[in-house]
């Protein structure tokens, strides 16, 4: 069984920054497609950014311009770099990767942003 570990969500003004983190059990050289999900309060969950095994990166334009995803391989990691956040991104964020029919999550991070 695949697992995910996220890490690097907070508390952060609006204006900051915050790198989120997550970790794969399993050589992510192979995975298809990685991305990150957000949910917040009373919301359904929401892609905010996917990157292919190429490396090609799409984004909600709600983000646009101010996070970044990235893969690490040799590490099994990925990252959400999150920049100039507003009060609006606050949610948990899950990352999911897929290596063909395996569908893995992991188990969420809060990131808060006050105003």
């Amino acid at each position: 069984q695949v697992q995910l570990v996220t890490s690097g969500g907070g508390l952060v003004q609006s204006g900051g920054s915050l790198r989120l983190s997550c970790a794969a059990s399993r050589s992510t050289f192979s995975a298809n497609l990685m991305g990150w999900y957000r949910q917040a309060p009373g919301k359904e969950r929401e892609l905010v950014a996917v990157i292919t095994r190429s490396g090609n990166a799409n984004y909600p334009e709600s983000v646009k311009g101010r996070f970044t995803i990235s893969r690490d391989n040799a590490k099994n990691t990925m990252y959400l770099q999150m920049d100039s956040l507003k009060p609006e991104d606050t949610a948990v964020y899950y990352c999911n990767i897929r290596w063909g029919v395996i569908d893995a999550w992991g188990q969420g991070t809060q990131v808060t942003v006050s105003s």
